[in-house]
């Protein structure tokens, strides 16, 4: 078959992806910008932003993925057949996991909305057992807190954002 009558024929597909395309490169750049403005704002490190960044291009790059499917004819009984088979793999795969997930989810939110950052002194209110530490790391799945006895604590993202945590002041400290 010719070139142009396989452009003629796939004209609005191929316009289709194009505009997709550049909606892609314009979401992705919007993304990557709001985390990184977000981020100095409220002077969060550059390799937690870069985490949080690269989180939301993989899902940026999903929705994608699934745009294009669609574009190109891809039949959605198809589509979710693929797409149904993904996750059960994925849900059987990280079943004993699953905490991988929530670690992630609890990552993000943390970046975007706990009050604590890098260097602050914190307590941790437990009644079995208090932890004073400083906050040393927060990444994608653990937070690093260091005891004043210089005792390193890796804490799962998702048990340190369902804890008690009370930011020290310097007069507390």
């Amino acid at each position: 078959m010719e070139i142009s009558a396989l452009l003629s024929e796939y004209k609005v597909q191929l316009i289709a992806t194009a505009v997709t395309i550049l909606l892609f490169l314009l979401i992705k750049y919007t993304a990557k910008k709001i985390v990184r403005k977000y981020g100095e704002l409220t002077h969060k490190a550059e390799g937690r932003m870069a985490q949080v960044r690269h989180i939301m291009a993989v899902i940026i790059n999903i929705i994608f993925l699934f745009a294009i499917a669609v574009i190109w004819g891809v039949k959605t009984e198809n589509l979710l057949v693929g797409l149904t088979t993904i996750v059960t793999f994925l849900g059987v795969a990280l079943f004993a996991q699953w905490s991988v997930l929530s670690n992630i989810t609890a990552g993000i939110v943390m970046f975007f909305s706990a009050p604590y950052r890098l260097g602050d002194k914190i307590k941790i209110i437990d009644k079995d057992i208090p932890i004073t530490a400083t906050i040393e790391s927060i990444k994608t799945f653990y937070t690093h807190i260091r005891t004043e006895d210089k005792e390193l604590i890796v804490l799962p993202n998702n048990i340190f954002l369902q804890k008690v945590v009370s930011i020290l002041t310097e007069e507390e400290e």
